[in-house]
């Protein structure tokens, strides 16, 4: 998470020498950009953040407002732990001790919880779930096809956070008598499809996609040899089919670990000197990305185009002598 602009309160703009009338005009020249209701930040600044680094600094800016110590949940903890969640819009979500349903409002979605068995950590000045609260809260309450990102990044270690890898044990322990027997079963759905071998957030929602389609599963990171040795590793591949499928986040042209002091440029020219290589081996490759996967339908199309096979359907699994 890149370092994030301080926010200013409207309460504060005196120490700032700001007028009301001051404020209101910075706003509207863009100078500021009001996050909510009486708090601001750089609008420069703040347009040049990604969307989830924008989310978060809401979640920031919603602590700022609250009079009581208040415990951030779901999407909003994930932030915090630098764990990827999908789709853009989230409300800021927060804990309540009242069971009446849960409540919204100036953005804020709250969610009841029983004090027993939450265990809640301080992080960045933050009250929040801790880390298996967290991804077990967002596989019981959102999509299936939204619960594999974070589950797959909490299964491998996170290096930039210096973060321990967890468990599927660590994972299935943590649901205990927290869910309803249904937001269980949703849970350990997730957790049976989880799989450490995704490399981002784009590739578990990939999979997530490829799976609620009806494809068959794919081989994860299959190693591709051409006549002159290993070629590369694949994000997906379907062995009957002869299908590569790759999905191409923007990680993959500007993130240093990823470009391994090549220009983006040079990182593009590259890749597809890659994929010609891995076309050579008599291999189809279906490339897609985040806005691919945005618009419904459009992967599954795209892998139906290029001849990957559905899952067999139970009433074929019979054999040809039991029918009729």
């Amino acid at each position: 998470m890149a370092d994030l602009p301080p926010l200013l309160m409207a309460r504060d703009r005196v120490q700032h020498g700001l007028t009301a009338n001051e404020l209101a005009k910075q706003v509207k020249a863009g100078a500021l950009v009001r996050i909510r209701h009486g708090i601001y930040t750089d609008g420069h600044v703040w347009r040049g953040l990604k969307p989830w680094e924008q989310y978060r600094l809401r979640v920031q800016a919603a602590a700022e407002t609250f009079e009581r110590p208040t415990v951030f949940a779901r999407h909003s903890a994930a932030s915090v732990w630098g764990i990827p969640t999908i789709g853009l819009d989230h409300p800021v979500q927060a804990l309540t001790g009242k069971n009446d349903g849960g409540r919204s409002r100036a953005g804020v979605s709250r969610h009841f919880a029983e004090p027993s068995g939450l265990t809640v950590v301080q992080r960045e000045g933050l009250l929040v779930t801790g880390r298996i609260r967290t991804v077990l809260d967002l596989a019981a309450f959102t999509p299936f096809s939204e619960a594999a990102a974070p589950l797959d990044h909490v299964l491998k270690p996170d290096r930039t956070l210096g973060l321990p890898a967890l468990t599927k044990e660590d994972l299935v322990a943590g649901i205990g008598s927290n869910y309803s027997s249904a937001a269980g079963r949703r849970i350990r759905a997730a957790l049976a499809f989880a799989d450490p071998l995704s490399g981002s957030a784009g590739e578990s929602y990939s999979r997530s996609l490829i799976h609620v389609a009806g494809f068959e599963a794919p081989v994860l990171q299959h190693a591709i040899h051409g006549t002159d040795g290993l070629v590369g590793y694949a994000d997906f591949y379907w062995k009957r089919a002869k299908v590569v499928g790759e999905f191409d986040g923007l990680e993959k042209y500007v993130k240093p670990e990823f470009l391994k002091g090549r220009t983006a440029s040079q990182a593009v020219v590259a890749e597809k000197k890659r994929e010609n290589r891995i076309r050579a081996t008599g291999t189809n490759v279906v490339r897609w990305d985040w806005s691919d996967l945005m618009e419904p339908g459009k992967l599954e199309r795209m892998l139906a185009a290029a001849g990957v096979p559905r899952r067999r359907a139970r009433s074929a699994d019979f054999d040809a002598r039991n029918t009729l």
